[in-house]
């Protein structure tokens, strides 16, 4: 890890760029009203990257949100697809934010907000991502979205193992949003079962185990019927092991999403009792922390340290 990054104590690295400089400085010129860094960095990546390109969007689209930065470069240049790309996801951003506040979007507004993701796809046909957008943008819908389905495909005809699209779609699958815990698993299985050697998407299942034990413990509380053996059944090791051997073992060149990854399944591992396997991949994260998923299970810091601590001891 790079030395600027580094803390002197022993607490985590919180860094939502996971160490993308460029990403952290384009954020911070979004938020000062600046749009050409955003306009810069979307442009150089390798036009196969969707990872680095899926990461980039959404922090960019975060830090606009509350801005009019990312509207000002789209109508100053409405051609270029990289400025419709990033207005769309900003837009979907929008609507995730109003919904925070206790009131779903109207239909009228997210049927606006998907017709600038279509729109945005019309400029980058090769591009997946309005189509992750919108896979986000179902979950507002009430009921859902009833073209989910084509969505869905449209984003893995661009790109079969998507990270960040697989991610969306287990979200709208989950119980909180358009599924079931059994749906959702399903999915996660079924995705992690059909990736290739060294994809992330091999640690679905704990993604998916995750939100399983937020979702009843906020229902129900931590002492809820059936999450005695959630973290360390035998299902729950094996698809622990899964991962390591399928991702792990194969991962040759890092991803721009890896440090979230690996705190799902460094978080996994400690609370199934597989400590010795975990060792590595607190290596691996290098004291990069994520707050989810530790904070479903109590304060995410002093968990993380604790663990950290005691497995590399």
């Amino acid at each position: 890890m790079a030395a600027w990054l580094r803390r002197r104590s022993g607490a985590p690295l919180y860094d939502q760029a996971f160490g993308d400089r460029a990403l952290a400085e384009g954020c911070q010129d979004m938020v000062m009203g600046r749009w050409e860094g955003a306009r810069d960095l979307l442009a150089e990546r390798p036009r196969d990257d969707w990872d680095r390109r899926a990461h980039r969007l959404r922090l960019l689209a975060d830090a606009a949100a509350n801005r009019r930065t990312v509207d000002v470069w789209q109508a100053s240049d409405p051609a270029n697809p990289d400025a419709a790309v990033l207005r769309a996801e900003t837009e979907v951003m929008r609507m995730f934010a109003g919904a925070r506040t206790g009131t779903l979007p109207g239909k009228e507004s997210l049927d606006r907000a998907a017709r600038m993701c279509l729109q945005a796809s019309d400029l980058a046909p090769e591009d997946p991502h309005p189509y992750v957008s919108l896979v986000a943008l179902g979950r507002l819908y009430e009921g859902g979205d009833p073209y989910i389905g084509q969505w869905w495909k449209e984003l893995r005809d661009r790109d079969l193992y998507h990270r960040e699209g697989h991610h969306q779609a287990l979200r709208y699958l989950s119980a909180r949003w358009h599924g079931s815990h059994g749906e959702a698993n399903n999915f996660a299985w079924e995705a992690a079962s059909y990736a290739p050697p060294g994809s992330s998407l091999a640690i679905l299942p704990q993604v998916a185990r995750a939100e399983q034990y937020r979702y009843q413990t906020e229902a129900e509380g931590r002492t809820a019927i059936g999450l005695a053996f959630h973290w360390n059944g035998e299902r729950a090791r094996w698809d622990l092991r899964t991962a390591l051997e399928k991702w792990i073992n194969h991962r040759t060149v890092p991803q721009a999403q890896d440090v979230a990854d690996l705190n799902y399944l460094a978080h996994g591992l400690v609370h199934a009792g597989m400590e010795g396997e975990a060792t590595a991949i607190f290596g691996l994260l290098d004291n990069r922390a994520t707050r989810i998923p530790w904070s479903y299970s109590g304060d995410a810091e002093s968990l993380f340290v604790r663990w950290r601590d005691k497995v590399t001891a």
